[in-house]
């Protein structure tokens, strides 16, 4: 059932919204790490692990299994373009190291990857939008994290063709309390220049907005879930659906998103 909002999951400063009960629910044992969808099959992800099911019946269809020595840690996917584009990388070990993994969508055959030429921290995202690349680097407390950094040097990149770091943008204090002492797993663009945000465990998604001065994002939104953190990614076809996962139960949820009143 559709976990509600209380007074303690609000953020401060920021209109909360809360999710219609999931339009979808399907069991898959890959979920452990995040969900993709390209609109009519779901990409489920584990450390290593891919499992491609159809969305209409829930059956499976393929399956790319790599190995530790290789992909130690596949973090996030999604459709760009025709490829399936995901964010890898070495956590818990450091110093950290991201990879970009390219995947063909149909077979799950493993294409290309691509090593990061910055790591200013555990590459957990990788998008796609108005012709730049947008990643995630992750950073954390405790397990996976560096001296000098936590889970407040997290940052939201903007990178250009070659995956050099463009322009850095920061999480508000709203956010950053809310994840500690880990970081953000997710991030998926949406309509109207949102970005959807999930962190490690919480039952909530950020909603974001690139600030027009300065470099700190705007914190819109707060949603309920059903899931529990970890990448999730905005149906193409239907673009008021979000796609997550619950790692406990292995349930992977497609909710309709709400109208967000008074913005953008």
């Amino acid at each position: 059932m559709l976990l509600g909002l209380s007074d303690n999951l609000q953020a401060k400063d920021a209109p909360v919204f809360q999710t219609s009960v999931p339009v979808d629910v399907m069991q898959a044992h890959e979920a452990r790490q995040g969900v993709a969808s390209d609109g009519t099959a779901i990409y489920v992800i584990d450390n290593s692990v891919i499992g491609k099911y159809r969305i209409a019946d829930h059956a499976f269809i393929a399956r790319f299994e790599g190995t530790a020595t290789e992909l130690p840690h596949l973090n996030s996917c999604t459709m760009i373009e025709g490829e399936l584009v995901c964010a890898s990388s070495n956590y818990p070990a450091t110093p950290q190291r991201g990879t970009v993994e390219v995947f063909d969508p149909v077979t799950l055959a493993h294409k290309r990857s691509v090593p990061m030429p910055e790591n200013p921290g555990s590459l957990t995202t990788i998008g796609r939008r108005s012709g730049k690349w947008w990643a995630v680097f992750a950073n954390y407390d405790g397990k996976g994290g560096v001296p000098g950094r936590d889970h407040r040097t997290t940052l939201l990149a903007q990178l250009g063709d070659d995956f050099t770091i463009e322009r850095r943008y920061s999480a508000p204090a709203t956010i950053l309390e809310r994840i500690a002492p880990y970081s953000i797993s997710g991030a998926a663009w949406g309509t109207g220049g949102r970005l959807y945000l999930s962190g490690h465990d919480k039952p909530e998604i950020y909603v974001v907005q690139l600030p027009p001065h300065g470099d700190v994002l705007i914190h819109q939104a707060t949603l309920a879930t059903a899931s529990f953190g970890q990448a999730i990614d905005i149906d193409p076809l239907r673009p008021d659906v979000i796609w997550s996962i619950d790692r406990d139960t292995g349930r992977v949820f497609a909710s309709v998103l709400p109208v967000c009143k008074g913005t953008p």
